[in-house]
């Protein structure tokens, strides 16, 4: 099928394609390289007013990583870090989560079971503002608490709310003397000083200059996302395609393709290795061999050479986890995607060699998006033996039978399959070699995932009033092979669930909420950004504020977690992830993983009483509010309800 040069983009509906219309082309990869859009040697921010009169407040601790073995992946310190910090961080950290790199392309870690109704996994630390009140300001990472009120008024403010948008890798190491006083000594003078900051604008300029080649609209993430599968509109793409069956967009446009080299390419591994990656954990090595998936990790840090050599002469792919922790630009766009699907959004690079297949037919359980990047890359999908699988599984050759389409990807293509669909992927002959990204999302994210977590709340806050739900089951129903009766009560019961459902204003949803949030990336605030900090006037009672980061904050009601009697309180937890570790995303740490302080680190957020649900929820739903207006009984509650929210960043005054 020839391209249509007369057009910006040649779009095919994979629906339509059939396998003999299989083209192979014999060109090398594209030579042009795009710029790597990082944010290395950025200028430290000075500090704010704010800043200047508040306490400061060190950054929040990262979780331990554990070891990890050959097959699986774990969870690990920053990138940046010395061999000897690793073991140490390794050494003392518990075993991963379930972030395992299996096949292609499984970015995504599994969510635990649902916890049961007045158990929380996840918390923040706090302080109060206001004499005689119990619920927090600003908080650390930790579980949120109340606790006495500062005499003579406000605790003082934070200096700087730190989040760490680099790993260590990513900025340039001071001298061990630096590092070990904490602060650059001032060598050469006035001159030297002037240097610096004209160093310092041009690496700017360079990084701002790399801004602006970037072919996505980043306006906000429903512009991402239209850009993201261009010329396909959204409309179209849910109705169609969605979750029903593949789609390939095949673009001709070189200046798209060279800002997909950018996003990742061969050439940027050789100086990740010099900062510390490691097998299992960062890298996986493997080959499709007679139909099974043939694993040559080595052992402990990737050796650059050792790595090269592997892919030049064993013909093994490159399976590189979580790029977004390293490349600026893969942040920028999976932070906009988790926002506009409100799921978590993992990445996988595969690099493959020419003649060579890293991994054997299979299907995945996350909506996938395929974008090449360098060279071309043979692909066979299938039709799914499990629609919408659940899991991931290999699928013998004999079973899968015809593709149902075949293709070749280039530079600047992209491809959409649901989960459950099977597919492989080879690079053809005379092609040096491929890289591609796998872009995924919507693991667990099902109705059936949902009514996992959401029932046991609604069940849980019906036998409160409902007599009939608190009636003890028959005797020894437990040790009954023939349940038929019981099956029939229960069918009863729920339907009595699903009627009061039916008028139920409040669905509670924490973990999967929870999950969400304190998993996910912070948000991208552009080149060159300063670290986020609480800044502008300070609300008060008189102020009209708005709310900032709407996508990356939830409110949830639970139980309180503070409450150690018996006397059930709910009480309205604000989490956010303004405060989230870029280069810890997806990487499986441990939930149980805890600070020195003894603190979990788990979530970052607020904690108020039940009273303050009607005002936050003024705030959540409104462009802008006047504090004075807030459904709060007092002037003083409405103040100390905006002070905190500012302290977070997630409100401003305008």
């Amino acid at each position: 099928m020839a391209r249509n040069t007369g057009h910006h983009y040649w779009l095919t509906l994979l629906s339509i394609i059939p396998a003999r219309h299989l083209q192979k082309s014999p060109s090398s990869p594209s030579a042009s390289l795009g710029k790597t859009l990082t944010a290395a040697n950025r200028a430290p921010p000075p500090a704010g007013p704010a800043a200047a009169a508040a306490a400061s407040r060190p950054p929040a601790a990262g979780r331990s990583a554990g070891p990890a073995p050959a097959e699986e992946a774990s969870a690990a310190a920053g990138p940046g870090e010395t061999e000897a910090a690793r073991k140490q961080a390794r050494a003392v950290g518990g075993a991963p989560r379930s972030r395992r790199p299996r096949d292609e392309p499984q970015p995504l870690r599994r969510r635990p079971e649902a916890s049961p109704p007045g158990t929380s996994r996840a918390s923040a630390t706090a302080s109060c503002f206001r004499p005689g009140l119990a619920w927090p300001g600003l908080t650390r990472s930790g579980p949120v608490r109340s606790g006495p009120a500062p005499p003579g008024g406000p605790a003082p403010l934070p200096a700087r709310l730190r989040r760490h948008f680099l790993p260590a890798a990513d900025r340039p190491a001071p001298p061990a003397a630096a590092r070990a006083a904490g602060n650059m000594p001032k060598k050469g003078g006035k001159h030297a000083e002037m240097g610096k900051e004209m160093q310092a604008q041009c690496k700017r300029a360079k990084v701002e200059e790399a801004c602006s080649l970037s072919v996505m609209n980043f306006e906000n993430p429903d512009s991402l996302f239209g850009s993201f599968i261009s010329p396909i509109k959204q409309e179209m793409f849910f109705r169609e395609y969605w979750e029903q069956k593949p789609l390939l967009v095949q673009r001709n446009d070189p200046l798209l393709a060279a800002y997909y080299q950018s996003l990742f390419q061969l050439s940027d591994l050789k100086e990740l290795c010099s900062q510390g990656l490691y097998y299992g954990q960062d890298i996986n090595i493997c080959r499709c061999v007679n139909g099974k998936k043939k694993v040559l990790n080595k052992e402990g840090k990737v050796n650059y050479m050792q790595l090269k050599k592997d892919f030049d002469q064993k013909k093994a792919t490159i399976q590189f986890h979580q790029p977004q922790r390293f490349k600026e630009e893969l942040w920028k766009i999976q932070e906009k995607l988790e926002c506009y699907f409100g799921s978590l959004v993992g990445s996988n690079v595969y690099i493959t060699p020419q003649g060579s297949q890293g991994l054997p037919p299979h299907y995945d359980d996350v909506e996938v998006f395929i974008l090449q990047l360098e060279g071309e890359k043979h692909w066979r999908l299938y039709k799914p033996t499990v629609h919408l699988a659940r899991e991931y599984n290999v699928e013998p050759e004999d079973r899968i039978g015809n593709p149902t389409h075949e293709f070749i990807l280039k530079p600047g293509d992209l491809l959409y399959f649901p989960r459950g669909t099977i597919h492989q992927a080879d690079t053809p002959l005379g092609i040096s070699y491929s890289t591609h990204v796998t872009i995924s999302t919507y693991q667990n994210n099902s109705w059936g995932d949902f009514l996992l977590d959401a029932i046991p709340g609604l069940v849980f806050d019906s036998a409160k009033e409902d007599v009939v739900l608190r009636t003890s089951i028959p005797r020894q129903l437990l040790m009954q092979v023939d349940t038929a009766d019981s099956t029939k009560k229960l069918s009863s019961l729920l339907r009595r669930l699903a009627d009061r459902l039916e008028n139920t204003r409040e669905l509670r949803s924490s973990d999967m909420k929870k999950d969400f949030i304190m998993n996910r990336l912070p948000p991208w605030l552009g080149c060159d950004s300063h670290p986020l900090t609480p800044g502008g006037k300070l609300p008060k009672i008189d102020s009209k504020i708005r709310l900032q980061f709407r996508d990356h904050a939830i409110i949830t009601v639970e139980p309180d977690q503070e409450n150690s009697d018996e006397i059930h309180r709910d009480m309205v937890y604000v989490y956010h992830s303004l405060k989230n570790r870029r280069e810890t995303h997806m990487m499986g740490r441990e939930d149980d993983t805890t600070s020195e302080e003894g603190t979990s680190q788990q979530t970052h957020g607020l904690r108020f009483p039940l009273s303050y649900l009607d005002a936050l929820k003024q705030i959540w739903s409104s462009s802008t509010v006047n504090v004075k207006e807030l459904n709060l009984i007092s002037d003083e509650e409405k103040e100390n309800l905006v002070l905190s929210l500012w302290t977070e960043c997630l409100i401003e005054v305008i």
